[in-house]
């Protein structure tokens, strides 16, 4: 790959790497909008959009999707030690980790 072809991909992966963090930006926006909204369909599907976006952002940035669900396991490991108020009240972060798991 000659030198200039190196710079136009670095450029790409840049320009897509900015667009993908705005993406997650205009997601979280839409999320608050649909809850303002009181949407359950747009909540899901702002929700979704969030996540699909993360995950792809993660991995122009490195990180593999495997890894990315370990992490979140671990995350969830970690707030459950920790007695996170969520676990203590209404058992959010068992019932996740469990969900995930499962897959």
């Amino acid at each position: 790959m000659s030198a200039m072809h190196k710079e136009m991909d670095v450029a790409k992966r840049a320009k897509v790497i900015e667009w993908l963090k705005t993406e997650v930006v205009d997601h979280v926006a839409r999320l608050f909008k649909a809850l303002w909204e009181g949407s359950t369909t747009r909540v899901s599907d702002s929700l979704a959009s969030l996540i699909v976006s993360s995950y792809i952002l993660g991995r122009r940035l490195g990180v593999s999707y495997r890894n990315l669900d370990d992490t979140i396991l671990e995350k969830l490991k970690k707030h459950k030690q920790e007695g996170h108020q969520l676990e203590d009240w209404y058992q959010d972060i068992s019932t996740l980790e469990d969900h995930l798991r499962k897959r």
